[in-house]
């Protein structure tokens, strides 16, 4: 339920001209900051094959010579002069590092204290979140240490590494939410060390049978796994309202998405009106309810929903809004309470007992929005 946001032809004046005025001393990119050994590690470009002969020769060893035309070597530093002056020689930089992106927190991971839980020592450690969706990406830098098993239900049509691979996105955008790895990198999860599993019941299209989704329930149920995180809905199903009644009755935490049919009164979708199911509402980053969340008398907890930053498919993110964000949420804090040694009833009373109240109608935010440290006794 989320919805969809040359240098070959540079002169050396030019290159020189754009490093600013700490190479203005060599005319060498870094070489202010540089080591004060005897030789410099440095990138070169030259435009033709004497530019390189003349780099290989001023060279005390060659570390790399690329396809391109440029080469990587160690150079005495009295000769880098004589080098970036030379007719065929594009450039000579420092062969300085590049480095990971810093990790973001996404707002609703701060907004509901996960972040907080995660300073306190609180990471879902020892907890099962079964992704029950569209699959997940295997190799997906942020998932892949808390992946444990797949189960496809429906196959992969294409692109999977296996078949509870996520052709779609969805299932991978969930999962980051729930359970992204605190790793200095990409985004980071409400758990951050529960254990992920991929249960696949939707196909490319984001589509499943009342059968297929049930089935991934009862895997779930059988798997003896803590949580179930449903970002899908649509019509009543009898057969899924047994398969939720089945897991809840064996200890599973079930959590499922409102429905996007807002703005409406009374709409939640089916299997978030189960009884044994947390049905989430969405907010947006003002606390108000996001303009599309269904509302109505179900609604038990509400969680961010509109324009959230996750994981995505090919190693990559990107922004969704939808309840089905604000679902993996409320499933990422019953893997805290649950990795803390809470049974699913527990759980769900205590993120019920320790919502915040934001103010919006019951119908609207149940019984407050979703706040993870409170959840665990923290103050937040």
């Amino acid at each position: 339920m989320g919805m969809r946001e040359n240098t070959r032809g540079i002169s050396r004046r030019r290159l020189l001209q754009t490093v600013g005025g700490a190479t203005a001393l060599t005319g060498v990119s870094g070489i202010a900051s540089a080591e004060t050994s005897d030789e410099l590690e440095v990138n070169i470009g030259f435009e033709r094959d004497a530019g390189r002969r003349a780099a290989v020769a001023m060279a005390t060893g060659t570390v790399r010579e690329f396809s391109f035309d440029a080469v990587t070597a160690r150079v005495p530093k009295q000769a880098l002069e004589g080098l970036q002056q030379h007719s065929d020689v594009r450039y000579v930089e420092e062969n300085g590092r590049m480095h990971a992106l810093a990790q973001t927190t996404p707002w609703g991971i701060d907004r509901v204290d996960a972040d907080v839980a995660h300073d306190a020592g609180h990471t879902g450690s020892g907890a099962d979140i079964a992704i029950i969706d569209t699959g997940i990406d295997a190799g997906h830098p942020d998932l892949q240490a808390n992946l444990g098993e797949g189960h496809a239900v429906t196959s992969c049509w294409w692109g999977c590494e296996y078949d509870w691979g996520d052709d779609n996105g969805h299932g991978t955008h969930c999962a980051g939410i729930a359970d992204a790895v605190n790793n200095t990198q990409g985004v980071v999860g409400v758990s951050a060390n529960a254990t992920l599993h991929a249960v696949k019941v939707l196909n490319s299209f984001g589509s499943g049978s009342y059968s297929d989704i049930a089935a991934g329930i009862e895997h779930v149920a059988d798997r003896g796994w803590d949580v179930a995180s449903l970002s899908l809905g649509g019509s009543y199903s009898a057969a899924v309202a047994d398969a939720v009644d089945y897991a809840y009755n064996r200890g599973v935490l079930v959590v499922a998405a409102a429905g996007n049919s807002g703005p409406c009164t009374d709409c939640v979708s089916s299997p978030a009106t189960e009884s044994n199911a947390i049905a989430v509402s969405a907010t947006n980053d003002s606390d108000g309810l996001a303009s599309f969340s269904s509302t109505g008398p179900e609604i038990e907890i509400a969680a961010p929903g509109a324009e959230i930053y996750s994981t995505y498919t090919g190693g990559g993110y990107d922004t969704l809004s939808g309840t089905s964000m604000a679902c993996p949420h409320v499933a990422g804090a019953g893997g805290l309470l649950m990795g803390e040694g809470y049974t699913n009833t527990e759980a769900r009373q205590q993120l019920r007992s320790t919502a915040e109240n934001i103010g919006l109608p019951g119908n609207d935010q149940g019984n407050g929005l979703l706040d993870a440290a409170a959840a665990l006794g923290l103050n937040s």
